[in-house]
């Protein structure tokens, strides 16, 4: 029955293009047969004579099953519509864990007390004494409440993401993989995880390498010696930046690299190279290949890179 239940309604699915049927579809998967057979179970002990003192606590462990069950229904839909509104309004409801968790607790504790009044206890005490005890249990989750509010501050400012390059203060960087209710999870380049308070990082200065765009200017500097014709140099120099931007995977190819002169130094004639790659990791492969292919192409051209010299002079009769 489950199994023909199940079928009809994927059938159902695949003909239409509404996606949050799948959703539904999937918070549904192993309910359907738990209530046939709590339906079953129902039917056999109305049919059955049995005392009132037997079949009063068995029908009341019944509902809290069914109560539980559709509870659980319940948490599984809000969790995949959150995630589902995520994916669709990108930037605007980042896809974290912290929204799910959220909306999932909300869930079992009305499920809970929907529990509670059907079995003839009154909520009414219980929610005093929970706003009574909120203080002492504020004071006492004060760092929790914390990390939660300040995941949520994080979140709504959308200053940080998942998906996003950042790079702390204190040095840690790396791409943010998740936002939960208590911390942070940063994934290095060397796959490590770095896990950050939220309060930390709330109030750390970050910085972000992907809004407003992930494309990013990428600064190389090159020295020549004072023999060497500076407008050839910049020629060939361009011309093996602009080659990397067609050629090297994360290179932008529309982009029309350019240098700047900037420095006479002690023993070269110092330039800085404007390159540009696609995202933050993309550079070290872009560098990788610029320099490597300039120092080909410089050779070729005779265009020398000077070793750092430093001329003494000695005057006679100076011990």
């Amino acid at each position: 029955m489950k199994k023909i239940i199940l079928a009809q309604l994927k059938k159902i699915v695949a003909r239409t293009k509404w996606e949050s049927d799948e959703v539904v579809i999937v918070a549904l998967r192993g309910m359907p047969i738990l209530w046939f057979v709590i339906a079953g179970i129902y039917g056999a002990i109305l049919s059955v004579p049995m005392s009132p003192s037997l079949l009063t606590p068995l029908q009341k462990i019944l509902l809290v099953v069914v109560i539980l069950s559709v509870t659980l229904v319940l948490a599984k839909v809000a969790t995949g519509f959150i995630n589902l509104y995520a994916r669709r309004a990108e930037g605007v409801l980042p896809s974290t864990s912290i929204f799910a968790n959220l909306a999932k607790l909300l869930v079992f504790v009305i499920g809970i007390l929907i529990i509670l009044q059907s079995l003839g206890i009154s909520i009414t005490p219980i929610l005093t004494a929970l706003g009574v005890g909120g203080l002492a249990v504020a004071l006492a989750l004060q760092d929790t409440l914390s990390n939660l509010f300040s995941g949520l501050h994080i979140l709504a400012s959308r200053q940080v993401k998942p998906g996003d390059y950042v790079k702390l203060d204190t040095g840690e960087e790396g791409y943010v993989t998740d936002i939960t209710w208590r911390n942070t999870t940063i994934t290095a380049l060397p796959n490590n995880r770095i896990i950050v308070p939220n309060s930390k990082l709330a109030s750390a200065v970050i910085t972000n390498y992907h809004p407003p765009a992930k494309e990013m200017g990428l600064l190389v500097q090159v020295g020549v010696s004072y023999g060497s014709d500076l407008a050839k140099v910049e020629k060939v120099t361009i011309e093996v930046a602009k080659e990397v931007m067609r050629e090297v995977q994360g290179g932008v190819p529309e982009f029309e690299p350019f240098i700047r002169y900037h420095t006479f130094a002690d023993s070269s004639i110092n330039f800085t190279m404007i390159l540009r790659a696609r995202e933050f990791v993309d550079q070290y492969l872009v560098k990788h290949e610029f320099i490597k292919r300039l120092h080909e192409r410089y050779k070729d051209e005779g265009v020398e890179i000077p070793f750092p010299i430093r001329t003494v002079y000695m005057r006679k009769g100076e011990t």
